[in-house]
């Protein structure tokens, strides 16, 4: 996908899907789901694999969305058009006099051409240059709060593994729009409208998680469990187990749905029950625990005969499976130790940071002769705290 058309190898981000069978011509639109969901899979392929095209489309689509689709306030619009002046890609297709390397032109329509290859960062900066001062597509600057939940989880984590403040700077600024209580579905230009669904409270409690292992700040922690617990109390099904659609309170419809697909994005059932298990190693609590295996019930089935319609699903299922192991973290998570505790990549490990009495996992946990420590624990049994970066490889 990232060799081209489908991928702005201009401006950065993905377009919403291809419609030929070499990736290489796209429906233009581009979705801020999309891309936040494809920064971490480009993340983690770095993490994994060192290649560093990935890191550097994990970059790019980052900075398009800080530049193209954040909004005054610090939330998130939802889309761009495909059509500019009513012309599908105008804006992101050449012509040959327009400057793009002649070898990167792929004949698309009107005589105009996609890009795919390889560009230089020079290359790059003046092609944008020049694209910029062209027509623009529209933009939908709605803000959906489970489309920012999920864009706050790739800020986050992008800001803590690529070591960009101004990545963290709007990650924070996007958490503080999002903790509102009650929250709400949408909102434009200040204005917020309509009560929150499932997907809203699912994917803003994992945003808020994965921005409290990027700041080390409680707040974010607690603030996601209270969005959490605020979603069981609303969407939760006492009598069957998992999670219905729209909340205990709101409009009243002849049924509630239950939804469990995750695509094209998680599922609320599947986004809440991954966060409530991560919590729930978190704060030893065996009856979010249980919320969560509810909804992985519902699913069960299902799983082995369409596993690619249930991706969150299985991640969530993995983590339940998973052996457990939990970080506990005491001291500036910029330190040395902390770093090296998060390098790598287990998406089946807690993390909470703070010597915090409230939360179980961190209880009693201090520094180490004034030194900020890395405590490995296995259902609240913690090894000795690890003060020495050395001895987390």
């Amino acid at each position: 996908m990232a060799a081209g058309g489908m991928y702005d190898l201009v401006g950065g981000g993905f377009h919403r899907y291809s419609v030929d069978p070499r990736w290489l011509v796209p429906h233009f639109e581009k979705m801020l789901y999309d891309n936040a969901l494809l920064v971490p899979a480009y993340l983690h392929g770095w993490l994994l694999t060192g290649d560093e095209r990935y890191r550097a489309v994990t970059e790019e689509t980052l900075d398009y969305m800080l530049r193209e689709l954040r909004l005054p306030g610090g939330g998130f619009a939802s889309s761009q058009d495909a059509d500019t002046d009513g012309v599908e890609g105008l804006t992101y297709t050449w012509t040959a006099e327009e400057g793009a390397p002649p070898d990167t032109l792929e004949p698309y329509e009107h005589g105009r051409s996609i890009l795919r290859g390889e560009l230089t960062e020079e290359m790059r900066a003046r092609l944008l240059a020049i694209r910029e001062q062209r027509p623009q597509p529209g933009l939908d600057d709605k803000v959906i709060a489970a489309w920012n939940g999920l864009a706050l989880a790739a800020l986050a984590e992008g800001a803590r593994r690529l070591d960009r403040a101004d990545l963290l700077e709007a990650a924070c600024e996007l958490g503080s729009l999002l903790s509102a209580d009650p929250l709400w579905r949408t909102m434009r230009e200040g204005r917020a409208k309509y009560p929150a669904y499932l997907d809203d409270y699912a994917n803003v409690a994992h945003g808020l998680y994965e921005l409290h292992v990027a700041t080390g700040d409680l707040r974010w922690l607690r603030e996601s469990r209270r969005v959490a617990l605020a979603a069981v109390e609303l969407f939760g099904d006492p009598d069957r187990g998992g999670f219905f659609l729209t909340p205990e309170d709101g409009e009243q419809l002849v049924a509630r749905q239950k939804t469990f697909d995750d695509n094209p994005t998680p599922s609320g059932s599947s986004m809440l029950a991954f966060v409530l298990l991560r919590l729930a190693r978190i704060w030893g609590d065996d009856e979010l625990e249980r919320q969560a295996v509810g909804a992985l019930r519902h699913v069960r089935d299902l799983l082995p005969r369409a596993p690619t319609a249930f991706g969150w699903a299985l991640c969530a299922l993995d983590l339940h499976l998973s052996p457990p192991r939990e970080l506990a973290i005491v001291g500036d998570p910029r330190s040395e130790v902390a770093r090296a505790a998060l390098a790598g990549l287990d998406p089946n490990a807690v993390v909470a940071f703070g010597a915090a009495d409230d939360i179980p996992l961190l209880e009693g946990k201090t520094l180490v002769d004034g030194k900020p420590a890395v405590y490995v624990c296995e259902r609240f049994a913690c090894q000795a705290p690890i003060t020495d970066p050395s001895e987390l490889a």
